[in-house]
């Protein structure tokens, strides 16, 4: 391929992109899997990992705030293939050691380089290769590389900067606001009051860890948020380490014990969800009393709509408990010179108020991306499966679960593109994409995700960026890693809804269905 650009009227050569077999966009835990799987199931495929940050790790390299740590257990958050040998929730630093452990133990460093930003993704059917552009952070060099296939694995959320409300006073306040997404190295909280908004898995994480130190933290919450507390051990695990059973077995075997109970809970959740919901409580309540759970930590909504963080030894129920942490239901009015004024009247002062109110939503990595020169909308896309869209070739985004582990979902994609990438070759063909059938015509489309099922904040806020799901189980993102480890291997490379560049289907091709 050959491209020039034009300064003033002299025209100068830019050199020839770099070309891959396989272009993985981000070195965080779906990257570093992806680049994995790769080199075990098409291991004669040439590829490069692109990530804006300056290292690997993807969440774990962002987020620095005071005891960081998983909300899910590492014996499932962890990849299938590398045994996990740490407690089931993991602190940021010990997520970071496993995954370099990956990147070294199977040479994925080479293919890796940091500090390059994407700003464009362009195919051409012409050509069937995607053309993307980056800029180094060092130099600001812009650079060229060309795939024929892309993997998006660069997760779901802007990094740059975490999610603000724009309260009414905020530039009033006189004292510190921080959000956790961009921790300042220099916030000093010894004997500061404090105050931090949110009640997600954030807020949990980062109060017992800064308890001891401030002169008190208070938990400022509109609404509560369910979660479970629980010892940070896997005894099935640890019996079979002291009958020296072998860690891969440990790992596999644990990994299953836990992904069937969260089966079993998740089941319970959405026939029985009042059953649920009395376990959860049950369990904080023996911490902190029915008063303050009613009060504080009995949602509204039924478990599994939003997230549910694991609490490790219920540290922060352990810090209210001890009376160094407190929580405050209410809404902000606006922010005063000294603190909060809220809706109740009550006025809280602080000298450091901390976000912990989520983050942007980021549609595949906020690149503009363009398919034989018109630019593309993801919104007027159909999505197969969660991870390929209608009219977008040779793409696949990895976007996790949110009722179980990310990874689990990451594994599963990287066979799914590692097979397709191969029966390509095998059929010889340069591009594939995914086509409504003809037995999809008329189908209903609707959001990205059921607002019933599913309902975090980010994801309220920018479900109209997202692509569109059909009715049908196959043009949906199921969020059912117990379907999906079955349904996923057992797709039809062959089917229908694969339009392939030797002129399958081409004359079939039907337009999006309009939504009913």
């Amino acid at each position: 391929m050959r491209d020039t650009e034009t300064l003033g009227s002299a025209e100068t050569s830019r050199p020839e992109p770099a070309h891959f077999d396989v272009l993985i966009v981000g070195a965080g835990i779906s990257g570093i899997g992806a680049a994995y799987h790769l080199t075990k199931q098409t291991p004669a495929k040439s590829f490069v990992v692109l990530d804006a940050q300056q290292s690997f790790g993807g969440t774990w390299h962002t987020h620095k705030y005071p005891g960081i740590r998983s909300d899910s257990d590492l014996y499932t958050f962890g990849y299938r293939f590398k045994p996990w040998v740490g407690p089931p929730i993991a602190a940021g630093a010990e997520i970071l050691k496993y995954m370099g452990e990956v990147i070294e133990e199977n040479g994925l460093g080479r293919h890796i380089r940091y500090g390059h930003k994407i700003t464009k993704a362009d195919w051409s059917s012409a050509e069937n290769l995607w053309t993307v552009e980056a800029t180094r952070a060092d130099s600001g060099e812009r650079l060229r590389f060309t795939c024929n296939f892309l993997w998006m694995c660069q997760g779901y959320y802007r990094h740059e900067e975490g999610y603000t409300p724009d309260w009414e006073g905020l530039a009033d306040f006189k004292g510190r606001i921080v959000h956790p997404q961009t921790w300042p190295h220099d916030l000093d909280l010894k004997g500061k009051r404090v105050v931090v908004i949110g009640s997600g898995a954030t807020a949990a994480t980062l109060i017992p860890s800064i308890a001891d130190e401030t002169a008190h933290v208070t938990m400022l919450q509109r609404s509560p948020t369910y979660f479970v507390p629980g010892r940070n051990v896997d005894d099935m695990a640890d019996q079979l380490r002291d009958l020296e059973i072998p860690e891969e077995w440990i790992h596999e075997i644990v990994r299953r014990q836990r992904l069937k109970m969260g089966q079993l809970f998740t089941n319970m959740a959405l026939q029985h969800p009042d059953g649920a919901k009395q376990q959860l409580l049950s369990a904080v309540s023996d911490i902190i009393g029915p008063e303050l759970t009613e009060k504080h930590f009995t949602p509204s909504y039924r478990p599994w709509r939003q997230r549910i963080a694991f609490v490790p030894d219920g540290d922060i129920f352990q810090k209210i408990k001890e009376g160094k942490a407190s929580v405050v239901t209410d809404e902000i009015e606006r922010f005063t010179e000294k603190g909060i004024l809220l809706k109740s009247g009550q006025e809280f002062e602080a000298d450091i108020v901390i976000t912990a109110t989520g983050f942007h939503l980021s549609v595949l990595g906020d690149i503009p991306f363009v398919v034989d020169g018109q630019p593309v909308d993801f919104a007027n896309t159909v999505t197969y499966r969660g991870m390929m869209f209608t009219g977008v070739p040779n793409m696949v985004w990895v976007f996790g679960y949110f009722r179980a582990s990310w990874t689990l979902r990451a594994d599963i994609v990287a066979d799914f593109v590692c097979r397709l990438v191969r029966h390509m070759d095998e059929r010889q063909a340069k591009k594939v994409e995914v086509a409504l059938r003809p037995e999809d015509a008329g189908m209903a489309l609707e959001s990205w995700m059921d607002p019933e099922n599913f309902n975090p904040g980010y994801l309220m806020r920018s479900m109209h960026l997202m692509p569109q799901r059909g009715a049908k189980p196959e043009w949906q993102h199921t969020q059912d890693y117990w379907r999906e480890k079955d349904e996923l291997p057992a797709i039809d490379l062959e089917g229908t809804e694969f339009v392939y560049d030797d002129g399958q289907r081409t004359a079939a091709r039907h337009r999006l269905a309009e939504p009913a």
